[in-house]
């Protein structure tokens, strides 16, 4: 694994290894546990380091951790700083990012984005569900691609492993990261959201969300102003749990349609559920699946 300074990635178009890149794909098995250690770690060996960042493809570990967020030395002034904190420069490594993105997803096959906390206990029932939709997904013929994190996106991307299917995961630079959780089959670790979130949009058939905070609602909103604006088409967005969701669809449809800020078309952007199975349903019926990734991707 590389420790060197923050550089473009270059001209690659396909998938990296560890070694080499932001990617990690690990065919038969799990890239790396929810806390950042690996298993050959857990068999032996020295003990498992806590403070671990990505920054990029970089692993920045004790000290090193503390060093500042990629997107926050992009969007705050900086007036000093050589040539590698000038936007020019920023302009290559953003530009490596959706490379590295673009190279690495194009044969995903038909998949579908699910989002949901990452604070999500595994004794909840949102976790359960989270592994039915990633089971049921992969079972209708979609890779399940998650934001590589804990919690609900664990339990997505649990759900598919364990029932054959592809397992994605983009994870993102953050002060507070725990790496990809040990479900992730393929995954890609971004610097900046806008990167990362084009990702989300771009390889994917559809949304399905279960209950979350800031980071849910921002990938959710986003979806349905793409929708809303006819940026994408043919794009389902389906809510998990009536009882979470219901009282913001409820302001939505009292104070923001109310006021006329949008139109009651927009009202009908999402679907409200309490099922796996009926969010699949909704998702598979709406997306234009057309064939299972098995057959084009070449991943697993």
């Amino acid at each position: 694994m590389s420790h060197s300074q923050d550089s473009p990635a270059g001209d690659r178009t396909g998938p990296s290894t560890a070694d080499d890149g932001a990617v990690q794909a690990v065919p038969d098995g799990p890239v790396q546990a929810a806390n950042g250690t690996s298993r050959a770690r857990a068999n032996g060996g020295p003990a498992p380091v806590r403070a671990t960042r990505h920054k990029g493809p970089v692993e920045l570990r004790r000290g090193q951790a503390a060093a500042p967020q990629s997107d926050s030395m992009l969007l705050d002034a900086d007036p000093g700083g050589g040539f590698t904190r000038t936007d020019p420069w920023r302009v290559l490594r953003i530009q490596s990012e959706f490379v590295e993105g673009f190279g690495t997803l194009a044969d995903l096959g038909p998949a579908i984005s699910v989002f949901g906390s990452a604070r999500t206990p595994q004794d909840s029932s949102f976790y359960a569900i989270g592994e039915e939709v990633g089971r049921r997904l992969v079972a209708a013929g979609y890779a399940v691609i998650t934001g590589g994190g804990p919690g609900a996106m664990e339990a997505a991307n649990k759900g598919a492993c364990e029932a054959g299917g592809v397992s994605v995961g983009l994870g993102i630079e953050l002060p507070f990261e725990q790496g990809m959780n040990e479900w992730v089959d393929l995954g890609i670790n971004f610097r900046y959201f806008f990167a990362r979130k084009t990702m989300f949009v771009k390889y994917a058939n559809g949304f399905i969300v279960l209950p979350g905070g800031f980071g849910t609602l921002d990938e959710l909103f986003e979806a349905m102003t793409l929708v809303q604006t006819r940026k994408v088409t043919s794009f389902p967005i389906v809510l998990i749990g009536v009882d979470y969701w219901r009282p913001l669809l409820d302001w939505i449809e009292g104070t923001l349609l109310a006021e006329g800020t949008i139109s009651e078309n927009d009202l009908s952007l999402v679907q409200l559920v309490d099922t796996a199975e009926e969010a699949v349903r909704i998702v598979a019926a709406s997306s234009g699946h057309r064939q299972a990734p098995s057959a084009a991707s070449g991943h697993r």
